[in-house]
Protein backbone atom coordinates (compact mmCIF):
# COMPACT_ATOMS: atom_id res chain seq x y z
CA UNK A 1 0.00 0.00 0.00
CA UNK A 2 2.88 2.38 0.77
CA UNK A 3 4.17 1.95 -2.80
CA UNK A 4 0.72 2.73 -4.20
CA UNK A 5 0.48 5.87 -2.09
CA UNK A 6 3.97 6.92 -3.18
CA UNK A 7 3.08 6.33 -6.84
CA UNK A 8 -0.22 8.21 -6.53
CA UNK A 9 1.44 11.19 -4.90
CA UNK A 10 4.24 11.33 -7.49
CA UNK A 11 1.75 10.90 -10.34
CA UNK A 12 -0.50 13.74 -9.15
CA UNK A 13 2.34 16.12 -8.33
CA UNK A 14 3.88 15.54 -11.77
CA UNK A 15 0.65 16.09 -13.73
CA UNK A 16 -1.05 18.64 -11.50
CA UNK A 17 -4.84 18.91 -11.74
CA UNK A 18 -5.33 15.99 -14.21
CA UNK A 19 -3.25 13.71 -12.00
CA UNK A 20 -5.15 14.81 -8.91
CA UNK A 21 -8.42 14.11 -10.72
CA UNK A 22 -7.34 10.53 -11.54
CA UNK A 23 -6.04 9.84 -8.02
CA UNK A 24 -9.30 11.16 -6.54
CA UNK A 25 -11.28 8.75 -8.74
CA UNK A 26 -9.16 5.80 -7.63
CA UNK A 27 -9.28 6.75 -3.96
CA UNK A 28 -13.06 7.21 -3.99
CA UNK A 29 -13.74 3.91 -5.75
CA UNK A 30 -11.46 0.87 -5.93
CA UNK A 31 -8.59 1.98 -3.66
CA UNK A 32 -8.39 3.35 -0.15
CA UNK A 33 -5.62 5.93 0.15
CA UNK A 34 -6.33 7.74 3.42
CA UNK A 35 -6.04 11.53 3.13
CA UNK A 36 -4.16 11.35 -0.18
CA UNK A 37 -6.43 13.91 -1.83
CA UNK A 38 -6.18 16.25 1.16
CA UNK A 39 -2.38 16.05 1.09
CA UNK A 40 -2.23 16.60 -2.66
CA UNK A 41 -4.56 19.61 -2.58
CA UNK A 42 -2.43 21.19 0.13
CA UNK A 43 0.88 20.48 -1.64
CA UNK A 44 -0.31 21.68 -5.02
CA UNK A 45 -1.97 24.83 -3.69
CA UNK A 46 1.15 25.62 -1.65
CA UNK A 47 3.22 25.40 -4.86
CA UNK A 48 0.77 27.30 -7.08
CA UNK A 49 -1.52 29.46 -4.97
CA UNK A 50 -3.29 31.05 -7.93
CA UNK A 51 -4.58 27.60 -8.99
CA UNK A 52 -6.45 26.88 -5.74
CA UNK A 53 -9.83 26.63 -7.50
CA UNK A 54 -8.40 24.36 -10.21
CA UNK A 55 -6.88 21.88 -7.75
CA UNK A 56 -9.81 21.86 -5.32
CA UNK A 57 -12.16 21.50 -8.27
CA UNK A 58 -10.16 18.59 -9.72
CA UNK A 59 -10.18 16.75 -6.38
CA UNK A 60 -13.91 17.35 -5.98
CA UNK A 61 -14.74 16.22 -9.52
CA UNK A 62 -12.59 13.09 -9.18
CA UNK A 63 -14.22 12.24 -5.88
CA UNK A 64 -17.67 12.60 -7.46
CA UNK A 65 -16.77 10.26 -10.33
CA UNK A 66 -15.16 7.66 -8.05
CA UNK A 67 -18.05 7.80 -5.60
CA UNK A 68 -20.52 7.35 -8.45
CA UNK A 69 -18.85 4.04 -9.31
CA UNK A 70 -19.46 2.74 -5.77
CA UNK A 71 -22.93 4.26 -5.69
CA UNK A 72 -23.84 2.48 -8.93
CA UNK A 73 -22.49 -0.78 -7.50
CA UNK A 74 -24.76 -0.29 -4.50
CA UNK A 75 -27.80 0.31 -6.73
CA UNK A 76 -27.04 -2.91 -8.63
CA UNK A 77 -26.90 -5.05 -5.50
CA UNK A 78 -23.76 -4.12 -3.61
CA UNK A 79 -24.92 -5.57 -0.30
CA UNK A 80 -22.43 -8.43 -0.61
CA UNK A 81 -19.52 -6.02 -1.03
CA UNK A 82 -20.84 -3.93 1.83
CA UNK A 83 -21.05 -6.84 4.26
CA UNK A 84 -17.53 -7.95 3.38
CA UNK A 85 -16.11 -4.58 4.42
CA UNK A 86 -18.46 -3.48 7.22
CA UNK A 87 -20.35 -5.23 9.99
CA UNK A 88 -24.10 -5.73 9.67
CA UNK A 89 -24.66 -3.64 12.79
CA UNK A 90 -22.68 -0.64 11.46
CA UNK A 91 -24.37 -0.92 8.08
CA UNK A 92 -27.81 -0.97 9.70
CA UNK A 93 -27.04 2.16 11.74
CA UNK A 94 -25.71 3.95 8.66
CA UNK A 95 -28.78 2.96 6.62
CA UNK A 96 -31.07 4.32 9.33
CA UNK A 97 -29.09 7.58 9.24
CA UNK A 98 -29.47 7.80 5.45
CA UNK A 99 -33.19 7.09 5.59
CA UNK A 100 -33.69 9.77 8.24
CA UNK A 101 -31.41 12.55 6.97
CA UNK A 102 -31.07 11.97 3.21
CA UNK A 103 -28.49 14.29 1.64
CA UNK A 104 -26.97 15.21 5.01
CA UNK A 105 -26.05 11.54 5.49
CA UNK A 106 -23.65 11.93 2.54
CA UNK A 107 -22.57 15.54 3.06
CA UNK A 108 -21.46 15.14 6.69
CA UNK A 109 -19.28 11.99 6.22
CA UNK A 110 -17.74 13.52 3.11
CA UNK A 111 -16.65 16.51 5.18
CA UNK A 112 -15.25 14.72 8.21
CA UNK A 113 -11.78 13.13 8.43
CA UNK A 114 -10.98 9.41 8.88
CA UNK A 115 -12.04 7.14 10.52
CA UNK A 116 -15.45 8.32 9.29
CA UNK A 117 -16.42 5.49 6.85
CA UNK A 118 -17.52 7.61 3.89
CA UNK A 119 -17.54 4.69 1.43
CA UNK A 120 -20.05 2.80 3.54
CA UNK A 121 -22.49 5.70 3.22
CA UNK A 122 -21.82 5.87 -0.53
CA UNK A 123 -22.61 2.18 -1.04
CA UNK A 124 -25.68 2.35 1.19
CA UNK A 125 -27.00 5.38 -0.66
CA UNK A 126 -26.99 3.24 -3.77
CA UNK A 127 -28.67 0.36 -1.95
CA UNK A 128 -31.30 2.83 -0.68
CA UNK A 129 -31.92 3.93 -4.30
CA UNK A 130 -31.12 7.59 -3.70
CA UNK A 131 -31.46 9.49 -6.97
CA UNK A 132 -28.29 10.17 -8.97
CA UNK A 133 -28.94 13.92 -8.92
CA UNK A 134 -29.32 14.06 -5.12
CA UNK A 135 -26.25 11.89 -4.60
CA UNK A 136 -24.04 13.93 -6.92
CA UNK A 137 -25.25 17.14 -5.29
CA UNK A 138 -24.43 15.83 -1.82
CA UNK A 139 -20.92 14.66 -2.73
CA UNK A 140 -20.21 17.90 -4.61
CA UNK A 141 -21.27 20.01 -1.62
CA UNK A 142 -19.39 17.92 0.95
CA UNK A 143 -16.16 17.27 -0.92
CA UNK A 144 -16.16 20.72 -2.48
CA UNK A 145 -16.42 22.37 0.93
CA UNK A 146 -13.67 20.11 2.27
CA UNK A 147 -11.15 20.60 -0.52
CA UNK A 148 -11.75 24.30 -1.04
CA UNK A 149 -11.51 24.76 2.74
CA UNK A 150 -8.18 22.91 2.80
CA UNK A 151 -6.97 25.00 -0.12
CA UNK A 152 -7.73 28.17 1.82
CA UNK A 153 -5.88 26.77 4.83
CA UNK A 154 -2.92 26.02 2.54
CA UNK A 155 -2.79 29.69 1.59
CA UNK A 156 -2.40 30.53 5.26
CA UNK A 157 -0.28 27.67 6.63
CA UNK A 158 1.52 26.31 3.55
CA UNK A 159 3.23 22.93 4.05
CA UNK A 160 2.18 22.93 7.72
CA UNK A 161 -1.51 22.70 6.78
CA UNK A 162 -1.79 18.93 7.18
CA UNK A 163 -0.09 19.11 10.59
CA UNK A 164 -2.62 21.77 11.57
CA UNK A 165 -5.52 19.66 10.27
CA UNK A 166 -4.29 16.55 12.12
CA UNK A 167 -3.94 18.50 15.33
CA UNK A 168 -7.40 20.03 14.98
CA UNK A 169 -9.06 17.48 12.68
CA UNK A 170 -12.49 17.32 14.29
CA UNK A 171 -12.50 21.06 14.95
CA UNK A 172 -11.79 21.71 11.28
CA UNK A 173 -14.52 19.25 10.28
CA UNK A 174 -17.04 20.85 12.62
CA UNK A 175 -16.15 24.37 11.46
CA UNK A 176 -16.58 23.32 7.82
CA UNK A 177 -19.91 21.67 8.65
CA UNK A 178 -21.17 24.78 10.46
CA UNK A 179 -19.96 27.04 7.63
CA UNK A 180 -21.75 24.82 5.13
CA UNK A 181 -24.94 24.84 7.21
CA UNK A 182 -24.88 28.64 7.45
CA UNK A 183 -24.28 28.92 3.72
CA UNK A 184 -27.23 26.62 2.96
CA UNK A 185 -29.50 28.56 5.30
CA UNK A 186 -28.52 31.86 3.66
CA UNK A 187 -29.00 30.36 0.20
CA UNK A 188 -32.48 29.01 1.04
CA UNK A 189 -33.48 32.27 2.74
CA UNK A 190 -32.31 34.31 -0.26
CA UNK A 191 -34.24 32.04 -2.62
CA UNK A 192 -37.43 32.41 -0.60
CA UNK A 193 -37.00 36.18 -0.40
CA UNK A 194 -36.54 36.37 -4.16
CA UNK A 195 -39.60 34.19 -4.74
CA UNK A 196 -41.65 36.38 -2.40
CA UNK A 197 -40.66 39.54 -4.32
CA UNK A 198 -41.67 37.92 -7.58
CA UNK A 199 -45.23 37.37 -6.41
Amino acid sequence: MAKIVEWAQGFALALGAPGLFVVAILDSSILTLPEINDILVVLLVTRHKALLAVYAGAATAGSIVGSLLLFTLGRKGGEAVLHKRFSVERSARAMAFIEKYGLLAIIIPSLLPPPMPFKMFVLLSGVARMSFARFITAVAIGRGTRYFGEGLLALRYGDQTMAFIHEHSWTVGIVLTVALAVGLVVYVAAGRAKAAKGR
